[in-house]
Formats: C-alpha cells, sequence, structure tokens
C-alpha cells in the first residue's frame, strides 16, 4: 500500500524545544498531524478534524494560513503544587474545507480554525467553527491518536461511567472497537517518555470518549456515543437515555474543547504538567474577587466505616472531626430528613466547634435554575460552606451544561462543590476554584476491587493526571482488602484532592498509633516530586512539600520489593523524622518511630506485598 504524501505546513515547537506537534496535509486535502517528545514520536501521523451536520471539515482541506501566539504565565494553583506555570507557543491556523455537497444557498467552502498549541509539558488542539448565531448545527470529532508501536497503554472501559480499573495493554493488541474513558495514559517505546491524552475547557459540548480503532489508533467520540453505563441504566429512565444518546447541536459558533496531550519524559513530568487546568479559561474576576471562602481542607465522613446513620450519630462525627484538627465534615442525604430545628442545632454545634458542613444533594432535583438556586439559597442561609453534588453519569451535552449551571450558581452564593458520579475534571477547577474536587474514579465507595495494591499504584499516573479525585482514602477495616495500613495512609499523600475526605470512621483515626501523623498531613502542597523508584502499576512514590516541611509517601503493588529512596530532595541540616511502616507479618498494624534524617542518607525500605511507608520530615529547629 502506497503511504499517502504528506508536506508539513505548519511546524509547531514548545518554548523548551522538546516537546513538537506538526500540521500537514495529505495528498488529497486530509489533515493529519504527529506530535513529537524530545525528536521521538509520541503521536504518529493521525487525522485530525471536526464533523459539521455530518461533514468532515478535516477532509477535501487546505491550510490558508497561520497566527502565531505565545502564553507564559503563573497563577496560584491547589494540588500538586502552589503554582501553575503555562509556557506554550500556539498558531490559529485558518483552514479552508471544500463541501462534498453544497447545501442551496451555502458556499461551497467553510472557513474555520485549528488552533494549536505546543507547550512545555504537552500539546493540544481544538477547533473553531464560526456560524450564524440564529442557526443549530450538530459537531462530531474526525480526530485520531495513533501511538507508536511498542506502547504500552492504560484505559478502562465506560461500565462505571468513570468508576472504572485501568488495565495495561500493548497497543499492538488493542482490539478495534475497545472503549477509553480519559486520560488514557501511554508509555512510549524505548524510553522514550510518557503521554496521557484527555481534554480541557469541556463547556457548551459532549464530553470526549476514545475508542480503539485495532491499528494502534484511538479515534475521538463524543459523549453521546459512549456507552451507557451502569449507573445511569440504574438511575435514569429509558427516555433519558435515548435523549441523552442523541447528539447535541450548538447554535452559532462552534467552539470545541481542548483535545489534551500531556506528555513527560519521566512520571515526574507527568504528574506535575498544568496543561489541563493551564487550557481552561481564568476565572471571572466579578465572581471571583475574594477568594476568602474558598479553603482547602480534610474531612471526616459518615458512609464507609460505620457510625451511626442517625442525627446524634451524623453529629458525633462533627465532635470527632474537632478533636482530629480536620476542618470539615461532609453530611450525606439524611440531612434531608431532619427538621428545621435539627438543621439548626446541628449547624449551630458545627460553629461552635468551628467545622464546616458540607451537604450531599442529587444533581437530578437540581435540572433547573430554579431548583439550584433554591438549594444553594438554603445553603447560604444555614451557613454551608459545601455541596456534595451526586449521580451525573453521563457526559452528554445536556449533563455538561447541568455541571456549569451548578457551578454558576454555586459561586453566586459562595458555596464550594465536590461533584460525585461525575465524569472526569476538565480544568474546571481553574475557571471555577471553589470546585475542589470531584469523584469521577473507581475509589474505597467500592467494596473491592481485584487487586486494589494494583489499582492504587496506577490512578496517580493514569486519572489524577487530569485533576483532583474524591477517592475518600484511608480505612483500617475490610474495605482495605490486600492493602496495609501503612498503605491506606500513603494513600492520602499520593492521590490529591484540595477537599481531602478520609473514608475512615474518625474515632478510629484517632485511635491509631500514626494519628500525629494523620493529624499533620494537608490536603494540598506546595511541591511534588515523584521519585524514580515509580512504576504505573507497581509502586508510586512521591516526596511532597508544605511549607517546610516534606512527607514521603510509598504505595506498593502486588509483589514485595526493597527500595532505596535518595532524599536529595530535602534541603540542608537535620530533619526530624516521624516514620510510619508496615509491622513485619501484620498488614493490620504499625510500627511508629521517631528519628533524624539528613539529605545525605537514603532511605531504604523493605515494603511488603500491598504495602505502604511514610515518613514526615520537618527541619530541627
Amino acid at each position: 500500500m502506497q503511504s499517502a504524501i504528506r508536506t508539513p505546513q505548519v511546524e509547531l515547537r514548545s518554548p523548551s524545544g522538546a516537546i513538537a506537534i506538526d500540521l500537514s496535509s495529505e495528498d488529497g486535502g486530509r489533515l493529519a498531524y504527529t506530535v513529537s517528545l524530545g525528536g521521538a514520536a509520541a503521536v504518529e501521523s493521525s487525522h485530525v478534524g471536526i464533523v459539521v451536520d455530518g461533514e468532515d471539515l478535516g477532509a477535501n482541506a487546505a491550510i490558508a494560513g497561520a497566527e502565531s501566539y505565545a502564553v507564559d504565565e503563573r497563577y496560584a494553583w491547589h494540588g500538586v503544587h502552589d503554582t501553575a506555570v503555562n509556557r506554550c507557543r500556539g498558531s490559529r491556523v485558518a483552514i479552508r474545507s471544500t463541501r462534498r455537497s453544497r447545501p442551496p444557498g451555502r458556499d461551497a467552502a467553510t472557513a474555520w480554525t485549528l488552533d494549536l498549541r505546543a507547550c512545555d509539558d504537552g500539546a493540544a488542539f481544538r477547533y473553531v467553527v464560526p456560524g450564524d448565531p440564529d442557526v443549530a448545527r450538530t459537531p462530531d470529532e474526525a480526530a485520531v491518536f495513533r501511538w507508536p508501536a511498542g506502547s504500552t497503554v492504560w484505559y478502562h472501559d465506560f461500565e462505571g461511567h468513570y468508576e472504572g480499573q485501568h488495565v495495561a495493554r500493548a497497543v499492538d493488541d488493542v482490539p478495534a472497537g475497545d472503549w477509553a474513558a480519559p486520560p488514557l495514559t501511554v508509555q512510549l517505546p524505548r524510553g522514550a517518555g510518557y503521554a496521557s491524552v484527555t481534554e480541557s475547557a469541556l463547556v457548551n459540548y459532549s464530553g470526549l470518549a476514545l475508542r480503539a480503532d485495532g491499528h494502534r489508533g484511538f479515534a475521538a467520540r463524543l459523549g453521546h456515543e459512549e456507552p451507557v453505563s451502569y449507573p445511569f441504566r440504574l438511575r435514569y429512565k429509558p427516555e433519558d437515555i435515548a435523549r441523552l444518546s442523541t447528539p447535541a447541536a450548538i447554535t452559532g459558533s462552534i467552539t470545541s474543547p481542548w483535545r489534551v496531550l500531556v506528555l513527560g519524559r519521566t512520571l515526574n513530568d507527568l504528574v506535575n504538567a498544568d496543561i489541563v487546568h493551564n487550557l481552561a479559561p481564568p476565572p471571572d474576576p466579578a465572581v471571583f474577587q475574594a477568594r476568602d471562602w474558598i479553603k482547602p481542607g480534610r474531612a471526616v465522613w459518615r458512609f464507609l466505616d460505620g457510625g451511626e446513620n442517625t442525627f446524634e450519630g451524623v453529629k458525633a462525627f462533627t465532635a470527632l472531626a474537632e478533636q482530629l484538627g480536620f476542618e470539615y465534615h461532609v453530611v450525606e442525604g439524611l440531612w434531608q430528613r431532619w427538621t428545621d430545628e435539627q438543621m439548626r442545632d446541628f449547624m449551630d454545634d458545627a460553629r461552635r466547634r468551628h467545622v464546616g458542613i458540607w451537604l450531599w444533594k442529587d444533581s437530578r432535583a437540581l435540572t433547573t435554575a430554579v431548583e439550584q438556586r433554591a438549594f444553594f439559597d438554603k445553603c447560604r442561609d444555614l451557613g454551608v460552606v459545601g455541596a456534595k453534588i451526586d449521580f451525573f453519569d453521563h457526559e452528554a451535552k445536556e449533563m455538561i451544561d447541568r455541571y456549569q449551571s451548578i457551578l454558576a450558581e454555586s459561586a453566586k452564593r459562595r458555596i464550594m462543590v465536590d461533584f460525585h458520579g461525575a465524569n472526569k475534571p476538565t480544568g474546571e477547577a481553574r475557571t471555577w476554584p471553589h470546585e475542589l474536587t470531584r469523584e469521577g474514579v473507581f475509589g474505597l465507595e467500592h467494596r473491592q476491587a481485584p487487586e486494589w495494591a494494583r489499582h492504587n499504584t496506577t490512578l496517580p499516573f493514569t486519572r489524577l493526571l487530569a485533576g483532583a479525585a474524591d477517592y475518600t482514602p484511608v480505612v483500617f477495616g475490610e474495605r482495605r482488602k490486600e492493602t496495609s495500613w501503612a498503605h491506606q495512609i500513603a494513600t492520602a499523600v499520593v492521590f490529591t484532592s484540595p477537599l481531602l475526605v478520609f473514608g475512615a470512621h474518625p474515632q478510629t483515626l484517632l485511635d491509631n498509633p500514626a494519628v500525629e501523623l494523620i493529624r499533620s498531613l494537608p490536603s494540598v502542597w506546595d511541591e511534588t516530586v515523584v521519585l524514580p523508584a515509580s512504576a504505573i502499576g507497581e509502586v508510586a512514590a512521591f516526596a511532597r512539600r508544605i511549607g517546610r516541611s516534606w512527607f514521603v509517601g510509598v504505595l506498593n503493588g502486588p509483589a514485595p520489593r526493597a527500595l532505596r529512596i535518595d532524599l536529595g530532595f530535602l534541603g540542608e541540616g537535620r530533619y526530624d523524622a516521624l516514620v510510619v511502616r508496615d509491622a513485619a507479618g501484620d498488614p493490620g498494624a504499625l510500627v511508629v518511630e521517631k528519628g533524624s534524617m539528613t539529605r545525605a542518607a537514603p532511605l531504604v525500605l523493605d515494603l511488603r506485598a500491598a504495602g505502604g511507608f511514610i515518613v514526615r520530615l520537618t527541619p530541627e529547629r
């Protein structure tokens, strides 16, 4: 088979020079792109384009010109580190596409823009198709992400919506038709590095899905086409399924979300990438002029690990949050059955204890602006600080619009948000900084996984690349399955969630031998270093700094291993060390030790299968 002739017409390099995205036109006018990392192929030549009303604008297309631009900015961030860095070179490429069939009274060609970016932490593109404000058109996708032979991919399907367990496969062996929920992570061959594909700035559009073509490619598809998940089948009516399975029309101009490739030579590069939220619009200064009401923190939660589901039982959790020094208490739907007098009593008690209250709400009761305003008015009047909104379970445009309206109405009333039953984050936490976290993850709400240790050592390099995840970490009872107590505590160090909701009954946290360390765990970090020992699905070893203190958290996968961890990230001088490690022979026990460490002497760890390790390092005074 003769290969198509390609002539590079737009060549874009990141400011560092390490990442490139090139656009070309195949013989016959088919637009194609490639992406490279350090000179090695990350995405091989792949089709790119948007489909509008059934017409693929990436076919029969000519590049008519390009306008270059640059981005160089920093801004405060909550999560992996305290400052996001956005350094990119961009090109707005003018495209003119000849129609196969000319509608009556319409031009035979369509002019549109393919916006490209090459950033120091990835590459991205989006489509902008001008339109009449009174005319509705239906967009679809024509882009493909084709990985080099020898790559390994990690992905899960849509049966649980975004609550799935990633499977590792050789890309050459992925069968046609497999669905993948972004982000899909790729280890490139021959040590070239890593890539992960997802989206950003998902507004007024359907969410991005991926489907394998059986030839190392994953085609971009939209939310209406995704297989209907079990949670959606369970909670919604057949007419809802039918409606959301129909492609959504957009009136006026069409601006797609960014199709994002997170790229890095190392796992540390991948985890510290800011590209997903960088591509989202900045917050509206009129809405977020003051941000003193947006406060990350730790929370207790009565759901997974016992406690009476009564007014007095739930109220007792607020007192336990105070004892732990935690900032928040997340209350499930039982509050909706309380009397007004009980609600006032509950909130008064929380105020006296300086514990902020988050209330759960079913998104199906918030489908209209009137319902949303009434709920958030109630939260504001009660003194509630946050809302946990649940049961979306789909990412057709109608559901994406609901996320956006909930974010807008909650922001007006200064109520923070945690979405559950949710899709992947797409940079919303930049545009709407009061969204502290969202689920969209297979977490401890699920009673079991085939291998929690494998799953937990995969998540930091897959799902968490898209943004914060409310996994509800740390339990000491039967839900932890094969993982050890030290592994469980280490998840609170390794997983990122500015609202860090602990799954354990708070009394078990207070009674745990590691309670001093647990009390000191933050929910956001100033700096993160992914340690070289890390390997996807095998071990996740993180060093994270808050102020002058460092925490090292290690999650071990299914096999025992010995690790040597260089402490060169520490400053000069001695550090007081609070060590929490597995007790020999008993995964349900800990050894807690205090000592002194310096950067000169490495940590040498002997980790059990599914075990863990944590140390807090504070400069000696």
